[in-house]
């Protein structure tokens, strides 16, 4: 029978005989269970940067392919006692022809103008011979090293020029803004293929060239980014204070805003680089390119093309080299991008 409780006193004494003791809760022993404090270690940034870069395993494929494609540019030419414009008309178009694979078909040696017979029965060409009798793996490396230089250069340049004209003009903003903008649109609305030819008629076609068309126009791009990143940050509660403790304009920019802009900046160059190359060799496919006897893979694969029914393998070969680097740029691009803002992959 329940109990009426009138007043203040009697309540009290009622929960008197209804105290909780320790006795009355027991802790179940279960796996997630801690029996003392653990302290997490501190990680960095970059640190977490690292670790996710590491269990991309198509980021990590791509800049391993990069490094060893890097490395072979370097140490091939050099190795070899062919060079890249020793030319020998008896060795003209002669198929690829590997020791160890000879086996295989296509590193026989079969399948070219002229053959491995006679005093070249011993004579080895890993890509074979061009038209002129120049070992093609001697100038397919030298090619990559070239593209490469000229690519990576040109994004190095872009990226300074892109990063100090985004900033300075997303910060201040206003009339400053107003005029860089309309700056850049003229700029951008001047095709790189009519600069390149103006530039062909007071420079020598020569890699230099090239490089000089390159930066002229592909620096937009990364100060249009630069730009909007810097719009989006400038608001911020640590950027006013900077202002309220009487910060100037440039320290700004250069020791809170630019530290905190860096990772979009390394994506973007990265996803740079194979555009760079990309059009590099489109500048040598329609002629403007590098000049002989120097060879890029876009020259490569121009040259090949004229005897593409006769001998393949000196187009194939050159165009797989540069699919495989543009291929692995991107995955390593896709991963440093994962890395650095993991939020960017679910959009």
């Amino acid at each position: 029978m329940a109990k009426i409780v009138s007043n203040q006193q009697e309540l009290d004494e009622f929960l008197e005989g209804y105290r909780i003791l320790d006795q009355d809760y027991e802790l179940i022993d279960i796996p997630t269970r801690l029996d003392q404090e653990q302290a997490m270690p501190a990680s960095s940034f970059m640190k977490d940067v690292w670790n996710r870069f590491k269990s991309n395993k198509g980021a990590m494929i791509g800049g391993i392919i990069i490094l060893i494609f890097l490395l072979i540019a370097i140490v091939a030419p050099l190795l070899s006692h062919y060079t890249f414009d020793g030319v020998n008309t008896a060795e003209q178009s002669m198929a690829p022809r590997i020791p160890g694979l000879t086996w295989m078909s296509w590193f026989n040696g079969e399948g070219g103008i002229r053959t491995y017979t006679g005093e070249f029965e011993n004579a080895f060409h890993y890509f074979g011979t061009d038209v002129l009798g120049r070992d093609l793996w001697v100038r397919c490396w030298e090619g990559c090293r070239i593209s490469l230089f000229v690519a990576g250069t040109a994004v190095l340049v872009n990226v300074f020029i892109g990063i100090i004209y985004g900033m300075i003009s997303g910060y201040f903003g206003g009339l400053v803004d107003n005029v860089m903008q309309r700056f850049q649109e003229i700029v951008n609305s001047i095709p790189t293929l009519v600069i390149l030819t103006l530039l062909l008629l007071v420079m020598k076609p020569g890699l230099y060239t090239i490089i000089v068309a390159l930066i002229l126009t592909e620096w937009i791009g990364m100060a249009r980014i630069t730009r909007a990143q810097v719009l989006k940050i400038k608001e911020q509660e640590f950027i006013l204070a900077s202002r309220t403790l009487g910060a100037g304009g440039f320290f700004i920019i250069f020791k809170k805003v630019l530290p905190n802009i860096f990772g979009q900046i390394i994506i973007i160059a990265m996803f740079s680089i194979p555009n760079a190359i990309f059009y590099e060799a489109f500048l040598a496919m329609v002629g403007l390119g590098i000049p002989a006897p120097q060879a890029s893979l876009g020259s490569l694969i121009n040259d090949g093309f004229k005897t593409i029914l006769v001998t393949p393998y000196q187009v194939i070969i050159p165009t797989v080299i540069l699919g495989i680097l543009m291929l692995s740029f991107n995955l390593l691009a896709d991963g440093l991008r994962d890395a650095f803002d993991p939020k960017m992959k679910d959009r």
